[in-house]
């Protein structure tokens, strides 16, 4: 489904090539501060143009059509929208037969019969993760005084990110990389044991980012070679605040008062401009793919923003049935 939340609820809607695409956010409170430039800066920063990213250009202006009035939230579901309209959808027209290794092409044919929106991906495309963004400069305002941080580490196995990038444009490739976020002045209790843990609230929703293919919190897959004596959290004053934080912030699915930590695998971008080999439906054949179309030889660039915007929204959710717990 295309729904997430409890009590703070998103649904988001459209496709990539498609007349628009959006975001209804339901369960915001009332009297919040909320205007169309208020999503600049985050949409501004997922935005292409750097080296190593599409350079599709759509203008990405937000219309927020409910759920506001006079510069303030109502209460009532917040619809914004994002019309499209730098589209170029014959580059996609040999997909449906012959799809992208790597990517949605095939699955979504099989499971909606050919009659899914292939261009640009349709409803699996990167381009709705706008959307997400959007829902995230809500939930920031919902959180504060909370922040969220988010930045890339290393792309293509390697910290020297320009290097990188510049080696993949070169050899017409895609690479990957890593992001990690951190939230701080988060208080301790929000989350709950086992199914609503604060680490699986956050990791349903950063798997909603195409591309994403792991996750790891705190020490992450580094604590199976630890001792316990290394990877234990010394509390170190009634706050909770410890002397490490191997544990990412969260014991027990419950945030603890420290900052929450975790990382993202992003994985190269199925479209590259090298020749591949794919299964053509028409003819039964394995025939070469050449994919035309504007593509990111790195999406990992943009991730960052994405990332923290997914975190915001997990916690506006965690914030919310917290305070109703409180009542």
């Amino acid at each position: 489904m295309n729904n997430f939340g409890r009590l703070f609820r998103i649904s988001i809607f459209g496709e990539s090539h498609g007349k628009s695409i959006g975001i209804t956010i339901d369960g915001c409170p009332p009297g919040i501060a909320l205007q169309e430039p208020d999503f600049t800066p985050d949409l501004s920063r997922r935005k292409s143009g750097a080296k190593g990213t599409t350079p599709r250009n759509e203008e990405d202006l937000p219309d927020i059509i409910s759920g506001t009035f006079n510069g303030y939230t109502t209460g009532a579901p917040i619809t914004v929208l994002f019309r499209n309209s730098n589209t170029r959808s014959a580059d996609y027209a040999n997909l449906q037969a012959s799809p992208r290794p790597g990517h949605a092409d095939f699955v979504s044919n099989a499971k909606y019969h050919g009659f899914q929106d292939f261009r640009g991906g349709g409803h699996f495309s990167g381009r709705l993760t706008l959307a997400l963004v959007a829902a995230g400069v809500v939930a920031k305002k919902m959180i504060a005084p909370v922040e969220i941080n988010a930045y890339l580490t290393q792309a293509g196995g390697s910290t020297n990110i320009d290097e990188a990038i510049e080696k993949a444009l070169a050899t017409k490739d895609s690479i990957g990389g890593i992001v990690e976020c951190s939230a701080s002045k988060l208080p301790v209790g929000w989350g709950e044991p086992f199914f609503d843990s604060v680490e699986s609230i956050i990791s349903h929703l950063v798997f909603a980012i195409p591309a994403i293919k792991g996750i790891e919190f705190g020490s992450g897959f580094a604590a199976a070679k630890m001792n316990g004596s290394e990877h234990n959290d010394a509390i170190i004053n009634p706050e909770g605040k410890t002397a490490t934080n191997n544990a990412g912030g969260i014991n027990g699915g419950i945030t603890n008062g420290n900052n929450l930590v975790f990382r993202v695998a992003v994985k190269p971008t199925s479209s590259i401009g090298k020749s591949q080999q794919t299964l053509n439906s028409i003819s039964g054949k394995v025939e070469d793919l050449t994919i035309e179309g504007r593509h990111d030889a790195c999406i990992a660039l943009r991730v960052p923003v994405i990332l923290e915007a997914v975190t915001a929204i997990a916690l506006a959710d965690l914030q919310r049935v917290a305070q109703a717990q409180k009542v």
